[in-house]
């Protein structure tokens, strides 16, 4: 499967260095998706791992994910770098990720995320309309919780 882009925004009330300490608490986040699990932080906005699990079709995913994390601009923009190999079904994912915070005059932030992923292997056989509605899905999840926590408008 090719690399697919996405591109989402949230207006929320929160300001911008509310947003920044929710959106950098890794045990947080991990709650907000239900496919993560066993978030360890190896370095503070550096290193992580986690475990995706997930059931796409007839295959169990179990991907141990190494995350990076570099471009760290305090209170404004991050990138995350996730890849991880599920060996049991032969499957790969990667994920890069940009998330940026901008103030919006009169009070509160726009909350963006934009990046690709690619999902390759025997789960990639599954076809990328089937991929393409669980990744929806995932984001959709974030976004919800995003919004629930940090006054989503």
């Amino acid at each position: 499967m090719p690399s697919v882009t996405f591109s989402r925004e949230l207006p929320v009330s929160s300001d911008p260095a509310a947003c920044w300490k929710v959106l950098t608490d890794v045990r947080r986040l991990v709650d907000w998706v239900s496919i993560l699990d066993e978030a360890q932080e190896l370095a503070p906005l550096e290193r992580y791992t986690a475990v995706l699990m997930d059931r796409l079709g007839p295959f169990k995913l179990r991907a141990d994910l190494d995350i990076t994390v570099s471009d760290v601009a305090e209170g404004q923009r991050i990138r995350v770098h996730a890849e991880g190999e599920d060996r049991q079904v032969s499957s790969r994912i990667v994920v890069d990720a940009v998330l940026t915070l901008a103030e919006v005059a009169g009070g509160g932030t726009v909350v963006a995320a934009e990046g690709t992923y690619e999902v390759s292997g025997r789960v990639a056989t599954m076809g990328s309309g089937m991929i393409r509605q669980k990744a929806a899905k995932i984001l959709d999840e974030f976004f919800g919780r995003a919004a629930a926590e940090l006054g989503g408008r």
